[in-house]
């Protein structure tokens, strides 16, 4: 397999294809496998935007009839919470 590949799969955890190929030479066989070796997915935005590449980089290279081992868990994203609801004010309490 060739590892010259430098497109960008997952943008928020800066991973190629090329790193994926890679993963898959050294045993990866599943989604998870390839999470595990690489970061994929585990950006902020949880696989939202590369995950459908990745299962599609995977499924050409790997041969399993059950799709669900090529699926890769999403969670929701990270949400922003404002500074000013951990700040104590004696008299108002949480604001």
């Amino acid at each position: 397999m060739s590892h010259e590949k430098n497109v960008c799969i997952c943008r928020c955890e800066e991973v190629t294809e090329g790193e994926i190929l890679r993963a898959i030479e050294e045993g990866a066989r599943t989604g998870k496998g390839i999470k595990i070796r690489t970061q994929a997915t585990m950006g902020l935005c949880q696989g939202r935007t590369c995950r459908r590449l990745i299962v599609n980089i995977l499924s050409k290279h790997v041969d399993i009839n059950d799709i669900s081992k090529l699926e890769i868990g999403i969670r929701v994203p990270v949400r922003t919470i404002k500074i000013k609801n951990f700040i104590y004010d004696e008299g108002k309490g949480y604001e």
